[in-house]
């Protein structure tokens, strides 16, 4: 729902790269086809015309396949970089509208890895959608109609094999969503503690603890590694095991397929054709696998910066609070005011304070260290 909201607004952009996807799509399926007419009607029977005619339309095609193609990758480049500068302004303006305590729930690291690293991912995933999100399905789609209408015989004995194909996308693509989670929750504790050391270098260095930090942050760090690679080894494993499924697909065809065609059942068209269009439905099925990664990773990300812009101030005005009249001249009472924080909510720090303090007088808070000086202002 957060992408979907953001994405809104480049609605057009959206359509434009459907369209142009569509027809990228459309010109590709058709070269398999025309391939099939140049070997059974143009090389079998000696037409060189035909041949010559048909080259020429498969590069026509090809060309008009490659424009769209361009034109799609502009689009969907713009609405990915226009959705990431739109989350990011939206999460910085939550970020200053949240309270004290909100923050100390959100460390700076955190927020910054969601201001940079999710709001890239959320990107990526959208750039990617429009760029292959539907272009995959449908040449998967057609490629399978295809294929049963090229050799149907054939193409049953392949349905098992895309079937085992798509039952491992689909398990790569549920395992793998959980793996990034982990990660980004890792980058957090890795940026907090550098942006912790770096913004208070001059302190680590007076009090010599320059080991302690260091100590630390190796410790996060081996940690994000670990699973980083965790991570990358997972996906890795996905396309060695899609490339066996592929290749045993095409011996099964070439197998079948030559047999047919020593039969005279099939011709050597419908067979480089058949082979095609198993290509085109194993090849986007590939891409699918990348891009359940890219949408793992976006998911991910979105739910974490949903958590961010969910976050309800904890201070706020109350339902009656009416605008301030009149000139504001900066007098300041307490009366009685107590302070907890909010990690230790039965023990107040400061209890039954009360001061006054009036306009353009200057008031000294002294006490010992550990007294609450800090706490009250």
């Amino acid at each position: 729902r957060l992408i979907l909201r953001f994405v809104k607004p480049y609605w057009i952009f959206a359509v434009l790269s459907f369209l142009t996807l569509t027809g990228a799509a459309l010109m590709d399926l058709s070269i398999p086809r025309l391939t099939q007419q140049v070997i059974d009607q143009g090389v079998a029977r000696g037409d060189q015309a035909l041949v010559v005619r048909t080259s020429l339309l498969m590069v026509a095609l090809s060309l008009v396949s490659l424009g769209l193609l361009v034109v799609n990758n502009i689009v969907s480049i713009r609405a990915g970089e226009g959705v990431a500068r739109d989350l990011r302004e939206t999460l910085f303006v939550k970020i200053q509208s949240l309270s004290y305590g909100n923050l100390d729930r959100f460390p700076t690291g955190l927020l910054m890895v969601r201001l940079s690293s999710d709001t890239s991912a959320v990107m990526r995933a959208v750039q990617i959608t429009l760029r292959i999100g539907s272009r995959a399905p449908m040449m998967m789609i057609g490629s399978l109609i295809l294929m049963f209408n090229t050799d149907q015989t054939l193409a049953l004995s392949m349905l098992p094999l895309l079937l085992i194909t798509s039952a491992v996308i689909v398990f790569f693509s549920i395992k793998i969503e959980p793996l990034f989670r982990t990660v980004q929750q890792r980058m957090d504790k890795l940026n907090t503690v550098l942006q912790e050391n770096i913004s208070g270098v001059r302190l680590v260095k007076a009090f010599v603890r320059a080991d302690h930090e260091g100590g630390r942050f190796e410790e996060v760090n081996e940690d994000f590694t670990r699973r980083t690679v965790q991570v990358m080894q997972f996906m890795t494993a996905m396309g060695p095991l899609l490339g066996v499924l592929i290749n045993l697909g095409m011996v099964l065809v070439l197998y079948s397929g030559g047999l047919q065609a020593i039969r005279g059942e099939a011709s050597v068209g419908q067979i480089v054709a058949f082979t095609n269009y198993l290509l085109s439905t194993m090849g986007p099925l590939t891409m699918m696998t990348w891009l359940s990664n890219t949408w793992a990773n976006g998911l991910a990300s979105a739910g974490r910066i949903n958590e961010i812009l969910e976050t309800a101030p904890e201070v706020q005005d109350a339902p009656d609070a009416r605008p301030l009249a009149g000139e504001v001249r900066g007098r300041i009472e307490f009366k009685n005011v107590s302070f907890h924080h909010n990690d230790d909510s039965d023990t107040n720090v400061l209890t039954g304070i009360n001061l006054l303090a009036e306009p353009g007088q200057t008031v000294a808070i002294v006490g010992p260290t550990g007294a609450g000086k800090t706490s009250l202002i």
